[in-house]
């Protein structure tokens, strides 16, 4: 029996992945592009929550979008900008905690879906963050929402052409009505 469903799953697997609309079929690049669209979202929140304003911007291409809480910021020069001033405002956050040891904040990212197509992608994923500023440096959910992302592969790496951040804390940054995972 277990024969049967091992060859069944594979001749699946050959055709396409199936899913509530059908079958969904991938190129042969999909996991890889796909793992490094995973590894440019991954890098983008290290870089936040560390304000490493350098490898924040350095996953935006050199025209890239932010559009977020704070405004919408164009290019990467000015996106590094940005998270300079999210540094010097963490630093003086950090600074009036003094002597307590200083608080953290960290982002997440889930439930990602991604069409590819050639050079150019687009992707949502659900975001959440984890802060410790109050509470006695016990963690607690400080923010969620979702990324509507553009992508595009420059000289063989992927970077955010466009990053919408959908809050659902800010009543100005909600998300649709409608599913925004097409």
């Amino acid at each position: 029996m277990f024969e049967l469903l091992t060859a069944a799953a594979a001749k699946l697997a050959a055709v396409g992945v199936a899913f509530a609309g059908g079958i969904k079929r991938y190129d042969d690049n999909y996991a890889r592009d796909r793992a490094e669209i995973q590894d440019l979202q991954a890098r983008y929140m290290f870089a936040l929550d560390w304000q490493d304003a350098d490898a924040y911007a350095g996953t935006f291409t050199e025209d890239g979008v932010l559009d977020w809480a704070g405004g919408v910021v164009e290019g990467r020069e000015a996106i590094r900008e940005e998270c300079k001033d999210m540094r010097a405002t963490f630093e003086k956050l950090y600074a009036a905690q003094a002597p307590e040891r200083r608080s953290q904040l960290r982002h997440f990212i889930t439930n990602i879906v991604v069409k590819i197509d050639g050079d150019t992608a687009i992707g949502k994923a659900y975001w959440f963050e984890f802060d410790n500023a109050i509470r006695g440096r016990h963690p607690y959910v400080g923010g969620y929402g979702h990324y509507d992302d553009e992508m595009r592969k420059v000289n063989g790496e992927w970077l955010f052409t466009r990053r919408r951040i959908n809050n659902e804390m800010m009543a100005d940054r909600t998300a649709p009505e409608k599913n925004p995972a097409w």
